[in-house]
């Protein structure tokens, strides 16, 4: 399948770096840094810091493709980039999604923007450990590519957060961290779905 938009970007862009000391586990490491940073600035639930975080975050998801196509270009793949990725990936959401929940429990959910967040944060993790078993069964290379998401037309399920940036600086996070919670929960349960099948299929 023909790889999705943000990804022949990242291809294009990262080439610089093919000959150069930096390795895709350093990028990973920016990636983490950088998501990381945009959760804690969510956190703080400040208009100003919230619409900084929603860039950094948004800014931390593309560049997350650049550590694959680094690794491709200098055949420097390995079985611990794969994991750390994975890893990488996972605790950025987790953290956003309980960062948005801190920030937002100053607004009428209260508590219970909290909880959701800590939910999503959860499921993001559960998530992390399901997408490791269904890579493995679909044929994931722990030396190479991951599976990755379900995609259509040069977009995958994931790239719907380039939207969190535009959405926040609008005014409208509060009803995206609700569906976005929600739909956390739902992503996880179809995710247990799709590997007990994957299971079924193999026994």
């Amino acid at each position: 399948m023909d790889a999705p938009f943000d990804q022949r970007i990242a291809r294009v862009l990262v080439r610089p770096l093919a000959n150069t000391p930096i390795s895709p586990n350093h990028l990973t490491t920016v990636t983490v840094v950088l998501a990381l940073s945009g959760a804690a600035l969510f956190a703080t639930g400040d208009p100003t810091g919230v619409a900084w975080g929603a860039g950094l975050f948004v800014l931390a998801r593309f560049l997350d493709h650049f550590d694959g196509e680094l690794a491709r270009l200098q055949g420097s793949s390995s079985r611990f980039g794969y994991y750390y990725d994975y890893v990488a990936g996972a605790v950025s959401y987790a953290a956003l999604f309980l960062g948005m929940g801190i920030g937002l429990r100053e607004t009428f959910l209260g508590g219970v923007a909290v909880a959701l967040g800590a939910t999503a944060t959860a499921c993001a993790l559960v998530s992390l450990f399901l997408n490791l078993d269904i890579d493995r069964q679909q044929g994931g290379d722990e030396t190479g590519d991951a599976v990755g998401y379900p995609g259509f037309a040069g977009f995958e399920l994931e790239d719907g957060i380039y939207l969190l940036a535009p959405i926040t600086w609008l005014g409208w996070l509060l009803p995206f961290f609700v569906a976005a919670a929600l739909g956390a929960t739902v992503y996880t349960v179809w995710t247990l779905a799709t590997l007990l099948r994957l299971r079924r299929r193999e026994s």
